[in-house]
């Protein structure tokens, strides 16, 4: 009979994932936006996800495009396939082409701008993706939180091992309604008295306010900028920023929308300001899933290696909670030998590598609105 030492060694050799993830530790996964090549890219995700052994993935939202035929759809219809068709059976697209490949793997969903498109409502969104929307434990948190109003939300939270996730809706325009925000200051008051709780990520589609993507965010767009928005994002950043002075507990905020990768995002002039609380929060953008490939913002090359941004690529971002709640992060980038073989046989090498891996970008900016030079 091995000793629990030469037991521990024979594990570590024989199975190399055991000595790689502490049995302590636990992974999730995150990326959004897989829109154009997503039914490409993701069933990608799902195999890499799966061979992490993370717990979940969650996706921050824009699934397809729905203001034209995602180009991987059109390509299975050979070029034929017409709209009101297309608005029709897109979102069931998704579900058969990208969450289906995760298996049995539990898959968050959140909303983003494009799900709002085609004509698209709330009411759509939440009736297509209750089944998502409103598992036991979504459905105990909203009875909990809101006991006079339990109804289905396209922002929600839920508690995994000592981490309190939370998603948040900034989908439309003008940001976080006042409803919203409620409901999220509450969650922050009641996870800052909860022992059990030792960090919190915030998951959304569009980055907070004044990020160093903030051309393509809550401040809006040069030619549309969102007043409500920059409002709203900036106090959802300094709820975050004091909560966690407060509780000296862990806070990560992670966001998709611009189609690249970037982290330390909010390490601006804006949220350095000691007028504005004058401490970076860790963010994120991994809008990697497929969409097309935005142009990075103009970064000077030491903001460039600092945030380790990168555009023309594939992948998620895999999370490790430490026991203590720290989360540590690292992009997992697919190449296209990534893609499962049926996915290649069902679309051909040429579709695959060079419209989805090689193609599917622009380099087109996009300009901030002008209080992202709010400083």
């Amino acid at each position: 009979m091995l000793k629990p030492t030469a037991l521990l060694l024979f594990l570590c050799f024989a199975f190399p994932a055991f000595s790689q993830q502490a049995p302590e530790s636990w992974r999730f996964a995150v990326s959004g936006d897989s829109r154009n090549c997503g039914d490409v890219v993701m069933p990608a995700i799902a195999q890499s996800v799966l061979d992490h052994h993370a717990r979940f993935y969650w996706h921050m939202g824009d699934f397809r495009a729905m203001y034209g035929v995602d180009e991987d759809i059109q390509k299975r219809y050979d070029g034929k396939l017409p709209m009101d068709e297309y608005l029709r059976i897109a979102w069931q697209d998704f579900l058969a082409n990208q969450v289906a490949p995760f298996g049995n793997l539990p898959v968050h969903l959140g909303i983003g701008n494009h799900e709002l498109a085609g004509g698209k409502i709330i009411a759509d969104f939440t009736a297509q993706f209750a089944y998502w929307l409103d598992t036991p434990e979504l459905r105990a948190r909203r009875l909990e939180e809101s006991p006079q109003d339990p109804t289905l939300k396209t922002y929600y939270d839920w508690k995994e091992g000592n981490v309190d996730f939370i998603y948040l809706d900034n989908s439309g325009d003008n940001g976080f309604d006042d409803l919203q925000m409620q409901w999220f200051e509450k969650v922050l008051a009641s996870d800052k008295i909860d022992d059990g709780v030792k960090s919190v990520v915030v998951g959304m589609h569009r980055a907070l306010s004044n990020s160093l993507a903030c051309g393509h965010s809550m401040n809006g767009d040069q030619d549309s900028p969102s007043v409500k928005g920059t409002q709203s994002g900036r106090r959802a950043y300094t709820d975050l920023l004091n909560w966690k002075k407060e509780t000296h507990k862990f806070v990560y905020i992670l966001a998709s929308h611009s189609h690249f990768y970037m982290q330390d995002l909010y390490d601006t002039p804006y949220w350095n300001n000691p007028e504005h609380g004058g401490e970076v929060l860790p963010g994120w953008i991994v809008g990697t899933a497929g969409a097309q490939r935005y142009a990075l913002p103009d970064l000077t090359p030491e903001q460039k290696e600092k945030t380790k941004a990168e555009t023309r690529v594939w992948g998620y971002l895999l999370g490790t909670v430490k026991p203590n709640g720290e989360i540590t992060f690292e992009f997992e980038k697919l190449g296209k030998d990534s893609v499962p073989k049926i996915v290649r046989d069902r679309y051909g090498d040429d579709f695959v590598d060079n419209f989805c891996y090689a193609g599917n970008k622009t380099d087109a900016p996009h300009p901030p609105a002008p209080s992202c030079n709010d400083k």
